[in-house]
């Protein structure tokens, strides 16, 4: 099975068995992912599931959409790597992914 992880700005890990069409959002909410909120439900309106893909992972996964960069212009400790996971939907190609949270979702 796929897996993903998601590290905390304090080093600690989760690893998160990936269902294929979940977004990455869905996924942290349903395995409890300390700073992924995702107030707004997935509906990419809130910027409570910021995260940043790892430098080695950010071609892998979906292009940012307009919608996606408008939220994320409004974040202010945003990374050249940052993204919202309720807009990276889970596929096998993603095993292995690792994405931080950032201190700030704290």
């Amino acid at each position: 099975m796929a897996k993903i992880q998601f590290t905390q700005h304090d080093g600690a890990k989760c690893e998160v068995d990936l269902e294929e069409g979940l977004s990455l959002m869905d996924h942290a909410r349903l395995k409890s992912v300390r700073g992924i909120d995702g107030d707004c439900g997935g509906n990419c309106a809130c910027g409570t599931c910021h995260i940043i893909v790892s430098a080695a992972w950010a071609a892998k996964v979906s292009p940012v959409g307009e919608e996606e960069e408008r939220m994320l212009d409004m974040i202010e400790d945003r990374h050249p790597h940052s993204r919202l996971a309720c807009q990276i939907i889970a596929t096998a190609e993603l095993d292995g992914l690792t994405v931080e949270v950032p201190e700030h979702q704290f």
